[in-house]
């Protein structure tokens, strides 16, 4: 193999990632007493929550859920302030605990890997960074994150824009003065309609460029209260325990009544309840909504018919009614009054299904119909979600085949944890176990201490290299593959199934089966005695030891 002039620093274990999956990964490795250096593109902690500082960004996970289970000590000496933190919040929490277990340390900040080549010879990864220094390491962790990579929506004439042209996967750090401009959005997903709904009270003229309309349920967001945060401190145990068991890896509600197992008026209230109720309180309430079109049908009804009672421009509103897939096909958003934004004088609706958008001018957007001159361009177009951050710098495996020709017609691998031809590579919340479909943080932690248990079984047993054996990761993959079949997500064009990159091989490849479940068949493999993995001796004393 080729080495670089620079020569290369020896340790255990390189991580890549500073989001919550890498933060805890680099905690727990540590604890294992490797020698670790942890890797991250940005200027601190905090993953997708140190780049997303838009107006507006808020989580809309409930703060219990989107928090670690791990340590009884940051839950204890840690207090979210309301139900749905914002950016500022979380960004805090995540400094947090980096102070409060001292993992800055470890961590190469302001740095990008370039590459990462695995040299069988001496059964280690070799992985070189944009700085020109080189890292040897038996093992690597990707917790690179499903949302990491941003994309710039497919129109022609972006960079021709000469006004400030800004993206919420990539705001600025410094205040951005936005008062009375002529301000774009491009995108009405989440993260759109958080900007939307918050710029659209200020000072400024809103342009709304709409290509897909959303379905949104109201967040509801509470304050806590001192009793109840010693109530949640008190019972953190039992909650996290409950979230382990749960589909979605977390605390919201999931049920078993299928939609028509009771009578239209019953149905009636209890959506009335659960959009009063506010939150992801709607999505629990019926056990069959992403598999039977028809409940789904009349659930989508539902919430045009709220859509239709918020915004007081009938025209308007019929505008808005997301319509042609089903709803939670698209990822659920919550707001915090994203309808009623529209009825502001200052607020305007572009609707390019109706009047599709031509190209960015240097001044503006052109659709078919005209220019609307803008001072201000705001891109919430998302991001190349869940492979391509894996696949921004080469990762080479064993017989120099490369990733991206193993990933050539979507990601493979078994659990979205190992791969078959990637020895001692971990990924956390990869692309193929429930990623963005359920609890980031308790995915993360199920995968990471899945791959600390590897490990320990490698250690104690001389054994120097790991990988997925190819008939597992082929099962697993057939499993993914039917349990998306009968899924309505598959029925809408999302970055859920990867459609939002032009060329990008589309479909279902997350784990739709439940978080449960996911955890019930990786604890299931370190039962059967890892005959899963496929495991080599450490070919040298110095590996082994290691």
């Amino acid at each position: 193999m080729e080495r670089n002039q620079t020569k290369a620093q020896r340790v255990d274990m390189v991580i890549v990632g500073a989001g919550f999956g890498g933060m805890y990964a680099t905690w727990k490795f540590r604890e294992m007493g490797l020698d670790i250096v942890s890797i991250e593109e940005g200027g601190d902690v905090g993953g997708v929550w140190y780049w997303n500082r838009y107006p507006g960004a808020r989580c809309d996970l409930l703060a219990v859920d989107y928090s670690y289970g791990f340590s009884e000590e940051v839950q204890q000496d840690w207090t979210w302030s309301e139900q749905f933190a914002a950016q500022p919040e979380i960004l805090a929490y995540a400094n947090f605990v980096a102070d409060r277990l001292d993992l800055r340390k470890h961590y190469r900040f302001n740095t990008r890997v370039e590459a990462a080549n695995w040299d069988d010879a001496r059964q280690l990864w070799v992985v070189r960074t944009d700085d020109g220094n080189v890292l040897e390491a038996p093992y690597c962790v990707m917790s690179t994150g499903p949302l990491s990579k941003p994309t710039d929506p497919d129109i022609p004439g972006i960079s021709r824009f000469k006004g400030p042209l800004l993206r919420a996967a990539k705001w600025p750090h410094d205040p951005v003065d936005l008062k009375g401009k002529r301000i774009g959005v491009l995108g009405t997903g989440s993260s759109g309609m958080q900007i939307i709904q918050t710029l659209g009270r200020t000072d400024c003229e809103l342009f709304v460029f709409q290509r897909t309309p959303s379905f949104t349920l109201p967040m509801r967001n509470r304050k806590h209260s001192a009793d109840y945060t010693a109530e949640l401190k008190r019972n953190y145990a039992a909650i996290r325990a409950a979230c382990r068991m749960n589909p979605t890896g977390g605390a919201r509600p999931v049920s078993t009544r299928p939609f028509f197992s009771l009578p239209p008026d019953h149905r009636q209230e209890l959506m009335e309840e659960a959009w009063a109720h506010g939150g992801h309180t709607f999505l629990g309430i019926f056990s069959d909504l992403m598999t039977n079109q028809d409940a789904n049908d009349q659930v989508a009804d539902f919430v045009r018919d709220k859509i239709g009672e918020a915004v007081k421009d009938p025209v308007l509103a019929e505008k808005l009614k997301p319509r042609g897939y089903p709803i939670f096909a698209r990822r659920p958003c919550l707001d915090s009054g994203y309808y009623e934004t529209y009825n502001l004088p200052n607020v305007h609706l572009v609707d390019c299904l109706e009047d599709p958008i031509v190209e960015i001018t240097e001044t503006g957007i052109r659709t078919q119909s005209g220019v609307t001159e803008l001072d201000v361009l705001i891109l919430a177009t998302g991001y190349d979600a869940l492979t391509g951050a894996m696949l921004s710098f080469e990762i080479t495996g064993r017989g120099g085949r490369k990733l991206s020709e193993k990933w050539q017609d979507g990601p493979r691998s078994l659990f979205g944890i190992l791969m078959e031809g990637f020895p001692n590579l971990f990924m956390s919340t990869g692309p193929n176990g429930p990623a963005a479909l359920a609890n980031i943080i308790t995915i993360s932690e199920n995968d990471v201490d899945f791959a600390a248990n590897v490990i320990r079984h490698m250690q104690r047993e001389g054994l120097g290299a790991v990988e997925a054996r190819l008939a597992p990761e082929d099962a697993w993959m057939e499993q993914i593959r039917r349990l998306a079949q009968g899924n309505l997500m598959t029925k809408a064009k999302t970055w859920w199934v990867g459609a939002n990159v032009k060329g990008k091989p589309q479909g279902m490849l997350m784990w739709t089966g439940g978080f449960h479940k996911y955890r019930e068949a990786c604890e299931a493999v370190a039962a059967n005695g890892y005959r899963d993995l496929a495991f080599e001796p450490a070919k040298t004393l110095e590996a082994a030891a290691h």
